[in-house]
């Protein structure tokens, strides 16, 4: 089967095509240092067989904390930790990215220590029911800067690239999109000055990390919100990208307020024909680019991902909520296990009553 073929995203050389994709844990500790519990996870995640781990977003500026006990890594103090979190899972015979995050305008006040979140303009968010303050001149550019640091660390630490958190909502996807972006200088006003941010910061880590170390993105094919990030702005931009050097897409889409039916995330899995919901991006995308493809969403069974391989759909399969409830899944699948347990009931997401993110429903047969 090809989704058990050998890959390579620059120097990172992947055994098979499964991606974890990038799952909060809440398991770092109150200061987003890195736990033995979250070393243990990936160690698992490891030893089940992904091809390539992205970690749960990290924190790259302080002004940017969008859930508690998420994994850090926006001052040097972190490296450490998160050096005993590579040496782990390289030791484990894996592959792990770590992915670069600021919250923007998806941020409670709660976890900015009362603060109010910036976004790239003032529009109000109504699922954390916040305005975001619009960042400066000078603001902006800390924030690029301190993703080139991020990164920086996470050659240091170990990792074996980074990935940038360009969807769902967040910092990146907000300059991105017009509904989101509504400024008049530099950074907003119409397309080509909406993608300075990313090109900055894309720009910053390079400047940081050099071109022969892995940098991917994270990047929404549409927002799903009116006036929002389309296809079409998405693929010119995921083109510019390429251009410039990225190492691999990985395609999703929607942000927290999208239609439940339109978000990152959703429910009622139950059939193969409702899996891969962002398919069709994906196709669109793998026609216009040279640059390897991730696909995420929904993706339960092997013989789907399997066929999204084999009509040249997506290069590589990207797993979230199924690594939850069946972390050693991959293996599972070699071993000729056809869908996962997950039931995509979402259970695992209502983070915030959670102790930790983990399968309740399995906990519920425990």
């Amino acid at each position: 089967m090809k989704l058990f073929s050998p890959f390579e995203i620059k120097t990172i050389k992947m055994p098979n095509r499964i991606v974890r994709s990038a799952t909060y844990e809440k398991m770092a500790d109150e200061d987003g240092f890195v736990t033995e519990q979250l070393i243990n996870l990936y160690v698992t995640l490891a030893k089940g067989g992904a091809g390539l781990i992205i970690t749960g977003n990290a924190l790259v500026h302080f002004s940017g904390r969008s859930a508690p006990k998420m994994l850090c890594i926006h001052n040097d103090f972190y490296i450490d930790g998160l050096k005993k979190l590579t040496t782990a899972v390289h030791e484990a015979g894996g592959r792990v990215v770590i992915q670069l995050n600021h919250g923007g305008r998806q941020c409670a006040p709660l976890f900015l220590g009362g603060a109010q979140p910036v976004a790239p303009s003032e529009v109000y968010e109504p699922v954390y029911k916040v305005m975001p303050r619009q960042l400066t001149q000078e603001e902006i550019w800390e924030i690029i800067d301190s993703f080139g640091k991020a990164a920086c660390r996470a050659k240091e630490a170990g990792f074996d690239g980074v990935q940038i958190h360009g969807a769902h909502g967040y910092l990146v996807n907000q300059f991105l999109s017009p509904y989101t972006n509504r400024r008049t200088d530099y950074w907003g006003g119409d397309e080509e000055r909406r993608f300075h941010f990313l090109e900055e910061v894309y720009l910053s880590i390079r400047d940081n990390v050099g071109y022969d170390w892995p940098v991917l993105i994270k990047l929404n094919a549409c927002d799903f919100v009116e006036g929002g990030l389309t296809i079409e702005e998405s693929l010119r931009v995921a083109k510019k990208l390429e251009n410039i050097g990225i190492d691999a897409i990985e395609i999703s889409g929607g942000i927290v307020q999208s239609k439940p039916e339109e978000r990152p995330v959703r429910t009622g899995i139950d059939s193969p024909q409702k899996e891969a919901y962002f398919r069709e991006f994906s196709r669109e995308f793998k026609k216009e680019l040279k640059v390897p493809i991730m696909l995420v969403g929904g993706i339960r069974s092997r013989s789907v991902a399997e066929d999204i391989l084999q009509k040249k759909e997506a290069d590589l399969i990207s797993l979230s909520r199924p690594l939850i409830r069946e972390p050693d899944l991959p293996k599972k699948w070699m071993e000729g296990k056809e869908t996962s347990d997950c039931i995509s009931c979402n259970g695992c997401m209502r983070f915030i009553k959670l102790d930790y993110v983990k399968c309740t429903q399995l906990e519920k047969k425990r």
